[in-house]
């Protein structure tokens, strides 16, 4: 079986010149992606690790971190993406804990100078990259590493752990999560499929390469042969959108604060995206509301919107743009080779329409967790993921998200969904984003609490927005306390810490 660096080395010999990755005022090709590629995997051959030894790649979304992962891939080393925007504390734990021989990293990270004498402690090899824009960047990549013949992509063992990625987690301590080779192509193969992404068509990217739903459009799109522009992120909206605009890009990804900021920030109707073919959304619920607002405002554009998670490389599920109203809310169905099961608590499966926790089989599904074979053995149960997600199908297969299992709150002898709230809080005018959550009450365990950040025309009206949750919600989950910030409590990859809520 191949790899995605078996692919990736047959797109470079059919059309070397083709733009690969735009970044600031450069481009690599295909050609000079693969000599960077080739760089690294040289470098790292010559240190002498042993097979399945980790290297740490600490950079921000660049080319060269593209060279730095693919690198390591290709010298038949496991990759460790690190969070660029992580304190050195962190950064040094997840070292530690992973074994890490050697790191690739950019020295004017803010937290390099704390981080490099604790490398050198832990007799961590160190190849410092920079990330300054020269005339030739990939020659400038080049020539930072030390040359040395490499043995090339043959190294690969397809069955063999491939990255080891350590999830930002809602509440717990962050985990490394085991992918393989095999994974990892096989999820990307499968999204550029249902996306049909064509060579030389223009994607835009500002979710960070080191979580697994950038690293999925990033692996999707080079073994496609597409155009990934890259942008370090999403701080200036209007100036993503001109971008978008001008470079007439084609898709773009995102999470729901992607959206609710695109939608509640700017004016879609001001730019020209008549290129952009399809959008896709993952990385938690987005509320129906803001589904309906993107296809109203770009009723050209496909929406797909997906489910996955890291344990599952990226994606385990899509909705066909074409049913986005026939099943408004819905996941969609598995990818092609994936099985998913709705189980009851006692792992049963339930009947169509009743809610249990998302279980999920696959060439997709990790290995199991670094170093933490309790974690894995309740994660992994006879080959099958157990998500920790809430859901339900409907008659036809289709896919809902109800929650979390460990996100219920518990309102006196009922069970309510936080998603369920956010869905009618987010419909109410004027407001950007919700996250609900439970706090204590005397009575009745937990009550319900909604953090609301409005957008620039939204009025801060309580009791208005609670009597539209009586027009939709029962009693009970009417939230009793409505705060009002000027943002919610994320994780670096976007997801809604609950737990800061209360």
């Amino acid at each position: 079986m191949s790899s995605l660096v078996h692919d990736l080395e047959a797109r470079v010999h059919r059309s070397p010149d083709a733009p690969a990755l735009s970044w600031k005022s450069s481009t690599w090709t295909y050609s000079d992606l693969w000599r960077g590629i080739a760089c690294v995997r040289d470098a790292l051959c010559a240190g002498n690790f042993p097979a399945g030894a980790r290297v740490a790649v600490l950079m921000r979304n660049s080319p060269q971190y593209a060279a730095a992962f693919f690198g390591t891939l290709a010298a038949g080393f496991v990759a460790v993406p690190l969070n660029v925007q992580e304190r050195a504390g962190v950064l040094a734990r997840q070292l530690a804990h992973s074994g890490c021989s050697a790191i690739v990293a950019d020295p004017s990270h803010p937290e390099w100078h704390e981080l490099e004498p604790i490398c050198v402690a832990q007799g961590i090899r160190v190849h410092k990259v920079s990330l300054a824009e020269e005339a030739t960047p990939v020659v400038g990549f080049c020539s930072q590493f030390q040359q040395a013949p490499g043995s090339g992509s043959d190294r690969i063992d397809t069955e063999a752990l491939a990255t080891l990625i350590y999830t930002s987690g809602t509440t717990g301590s962050p985990k490394g999560v085991m992918l393989s080779h095999r994974s990892l192509r096989a999820n990307a193969r499968a999204i550029a499929d249902y996306l049909a992404i064509v060579p030389t068509e223009k994607v835009l990217c500002v979710l960070p390469f080191h979580f697994s739903y950038g690293a999925s459009v990033l692996n999707s799109n080079l073994i496609a042969g597409a155009h990934l522009v890259i942008e370090d992120s999403l701080a200036f909206p209007r100036l993503t959108l001109q971008r978008m605009q001008d470079e007439g890009i084609a898709g773009f990804a995102g999470v729901p604060s992607t959206f609710s900021l695109l939608l509640g920030r700017c004016r879609l109707e001001e730019f020209d995206l008549s290129r952009l073919r399809y959008l896709t959304q993952a990385g938690g619920t987005m509320p129906r509301a803001h589904i309906e607002q993107l296809r109203s405002k770009l009723p050209r554009t496909r929406v797909f919107v997906m489910y996955g998670q890291t344990e599952a490389t990226a994606r385990l599920s899509y909705l066909d743009p074409d049913l986005l109203e026939a099943k408004l809310g819905s996941v969609g169905l598995p990818l092609p080779g994936i099985d998913i099961e709705i189980r009851s608590a006692e792992d049963a499966p339930v009947a169509s329409g009743d809610t249990g926790e998302i279980c999920a089989k696959g060439p997709n599904v990790m290995m199991g967790y670094w170093q933490d074979p309790e974690l894995t053995a309740l994660a992994l149960r006879d080959g099958w993921l157990h998500t920790g997600d809430l859901g339900h199908c409907d008659t036809d297969g289709y896919l809902y998200i109800d929650g979390r299992v460990t996100e219920m709150i518990k309102v006196g002898a009922f069970r309510v969904s936080p998603q369920e709230v956010e869905e009618v809080l987010a419909a109410y005018p004027g407001v950007e984003e919700v996250a609900v959550t439970g706090i204590p009450d005397e009575m009745l365990g937990q009550a319900i609490k909604a953090v609301i950040v409005l957008a620039a025309n939204g009025e801060a009206d309580v009791m208005a927005i609670k009597a539209h949750c009586r027009q939709y919600l029962a009693a009970y989950k009417i939230p009793r306390s409505v705060e009002f910030a000027a943002s919610l409590p994320r994780t670096a990859s976007g997801k809604i810490q609950r737990f800061k809520l209360g």
